[in-house]
């Protein structure tokens, strides 16, 4: 199955523009965006594939630290893991269908 996660790293100083820049383009690849210009941390939201939420945060985890890795950001600790199903969003817009 397919999982949205969004991962947020903090650390102790503002992210540039550049830095969030270079991670949109280590995380394309995942159908990923990134975020954090201007804030305490940086974030992505990718797409993984796996058997449940458990393992898609997992997934999700190595293949942002191996993408943030190559770019010029510090590694810091990610403190936020949110993960929604393909099947999660679809139920969602579902009940908004009269």
């Amino acid at each position: 199955m397919r999982y949205s996660i969004s991962l947020y790293a903090e650390g102790d100083r503002e992210v540039s523009l550049e830095e969030v820049v270079e991670l949109a383009d280590a995380v394309a690849t995942l159908e990923g965006i990134a975020s954090g210009y201007g804030t305490m941390g940086y974030g992505a939201q990718i797409v993984v594939e796996a058997d449940n939420s458990d393992a898609a945060v997992d997934v999700a985890l190595e293949k942002f630290a191996a993408a943030v890795a190559t770019t010029s950001l510090p590694t810091w600790p990610v403190v936020k893991a949110e993960s929604v199903s393909e099947d999660d969003d679809y139920a969602e817009l579902e009940d908004q269908i009269p």
